[in-house]
């Protein structure tokens, strides 16, 4: 993990930039929402570069709270925007739901997810999306 954190020391002291906390969290199989990285890089002046010591404690505690969210939760939420109770909700509440809810996503990173999800009546089977995104 060490060798991870070294990446991101441009200067050789072995310090990384309090920017970066956010990619070499992710460069470490972690997956920090941005309100995460913003809290932990609000403790820390923003001109400021912290050592693996005060990396790790980071690390553990987004490791720890990593979201335990998996595809049957997140079927269960989509589940109540299902009106017909078919699988399916429309590709248009979908969209919605991505670009105003929790994490906003950009319309491009909608557009990228929802490509070739879509049947002939603009639906989307909701545990198929569901499995595409969660498998990578």
């Amino acid at each position: 993990m060490e060798e991870a954190f070294q990446l991101f020391d441009n200067r050789g002291d072995n310090k990384i930039h309090i920017s970066h906390i956010g990619n070499a969290l992710r460069a470490l199989g972690q997956n920090p929402t941005e309100s995460d990285v913003k809290k932990f890089a609000q403790q820390h002046k923003t001109d400021e570069r912290i050592p693996f010591e005060v990396f790790l404690p980071i690390y553990q505690a987004i490791s720890k709270n990593r979201s335990s969210n998996t595809a049957d939760d997140f079927n269960e939420g989509l589940r109540h925007f299902d009106k017909e109770g078919n699988g399916f909700i429309s590709s248009a509440e979908l969209r919605h739901l991505l670009t105003t809810l929790g994490e906003k996503l950009t319309d491009e990173e909608v557009e990228q997810l929802l490509t070739g999800q879509e049947d002939s009546l603009g639906n989307i089977n909701y545990e198929e999306f569901v499995r595409s995104v969660t498998s990578g």
